[in-house]
């Protein structure tokens, strides 16, 4: 029988839950300034197979330390790869974007994925939301073309990526949901690895020699082995972060301290790279991140009302 057992919330658990989202703000950048770096030398599909790969093998001693299953149930093969397939896709993107642009500039793009999924949920699950998210949402988006547009003129489609990854990162929470308590987080972490792992491997195999400029691997040298593990090694800690601090506190408590993240970003793009958004595109950065947290406070007040026989606002 698999282990789903979650550490459970309450209110002694939530300021060590804030502190992981922290610390994942502090922790995320850091695989996105490897990957920048990697992407000067290394195919972006060959670091984006090293980073699942790495993740594999750093979640396989814990899930045997844990005594947890490393077979899957036939019946969540095709959700785990699902997953997968959207986070190995929604990564691609964002690593091909950081190649070019400034990475608050990429980051703050892929940040409209809340609206995304607010936006999903009323097309997709028939969800109520109120005409205000509605308008906030619109808002973010209005922030997100402030931010494409100066990227669109100095790098062109590649502005646009990050994009493709907000829709794709935003699948993968939809699909991580339908996954909710059927299994373990660090299960959930090994198993999503290695099916990305299986399916990107053979494609650069294939590409092998062919002169596709993505994904025909090539042999890493000096430092760009450690930068291909360092992507690895922090989406791991990054994500495992985020998974435990939605064990031990709501959703909505945690989800504002996210926006750290750009910040974090932007000071990263600045030290290493000596990158910092234009005047038009910190002005969309701050558009999506109010529109956001207003969207959070909208949920917030929603949740108090939920009992209440009123409208959704």
């Amino acid at each position: 029988m698999t282990k789903t057992s979650q550490i459970s919330q309450g209110p002694d658990r939530v300021p060590l839950g804030m502190a992981l989202v922290i610390g994942f703000c502090v922790v995320a950048p850091m695989l996105d300034v490897c990957a920048k770096i990697a992407a000067d030398a290394i195919p972006v599909g060959q670091i984006t197979a090293g980073r699942f790969l790495v993740q594999t093998v750093l979640m396989l001693p814990v899930c045997l330390i844990m005594g947890l299953s490393l077979r899957l149930r036939i019946g969540l093969w095709l959700p785990v790869a699902m997953r997968a397939l959207f986070l190995m896709l929604s990564t691609y993107f964002i690593i091909a974007a950081l190649r070019f642009m400034p990475l608050a500039d990429a980051l703050a793009i892929v940040f409209v994925e809340p609206f995304i999924i607010l936006l999903f949920g009323k097309v997709m699950f028939g969800e109520i939301i109120g005409p205000r998210r509605l308008l906030a949402a619109a808002v973010g988006f209005a922030g997100c073309l402030l931010v494409i547009q100066p990227s669109f003129v100095a790098f062109g489609y590649v502005a646009l990526l990050p994009l493709g990854t907000a829709f794709t990162f935003a699948a993968y929470v939809l699909s991580t949901r339908s996954l909710r308590g059927q299994l373990h987080p660090v299960e959930m972490q090994f198993q999503t690895g290695l099916a990305a792992t299986l399916m990107i491997v053979p494609l650069l195999w294939f590409a092998d020699g062919r002169g596709w400029d993505t994904f025909d691997p090539v042999w890493p040298q000096g430092i760009y082995w450690m930068l291909i593990f360092g992507v690895g090694f922090f989406a791991t800690v990054a994500h495992m972060m985020m998974t435990y601090a939605l064990s031990m506190a709501p959703a909505a408590t945690l989800a504002p301290l996210h926006y750290l993240e750009i910040i974090m970003a932007a000071l990263l793009g600045y030290l290493f790279f000596d990158d910092f958004p234009n005047g038009l595109a910190l002005a969309g950065i701050f558009v999506i991140m109010a529109s956001g947290l207003y969207v959070i406070h909208r949920e917030r007040v929603n949740a108090r009302r939920i009992e209440l026989p009123s409208a959704p606002i």
